[in-house]
């Protein structure tokens, strides 16, 4: 898999806002992509060094709409540790 295909989109909510000041980054991330191949990935993709890669598999929720029940889909999530004096600069507005 190409580094694109690997990192769907970052996640951007308000833990994962306060995540960056300690120098982690939660992304979005295709359900057969591995540690290995999320680091790589961001490496290539940001130009930075990734220290370590923790990976959560988030499952759906039950949902109901009318008379019709069912579930949001699972997906894959990835919060990646870069170097002490990296960012990343999608995230940081520039």
């Amino acid at each position: 898999m190409r580094a694109d295909e690997i990192i769907i989109e970052p996640l951007l909510t308000e833990k994962s806002n306060g995540q960056r000041e300690i120098h982690q980054y939660s992304f979005v991330i295709d359900k057969r992509a591995n540690k290995i191949m999320v680091m790589k990935a961001v490496q290539e993709l940001f130009n930075v060094h990734p220290v370590s890669c923790n990976i959560i598999n988030v499952g759906g929720k039950p949902r109901r709409l009318r008379s019709r029940s069912g579930y949001t889909s699972a997906w894959k999530k990835a919060v990646v540790t870069i170097g002490a004096n990296e960012k990343i600069q999608i995230f940081e507005g520039a």
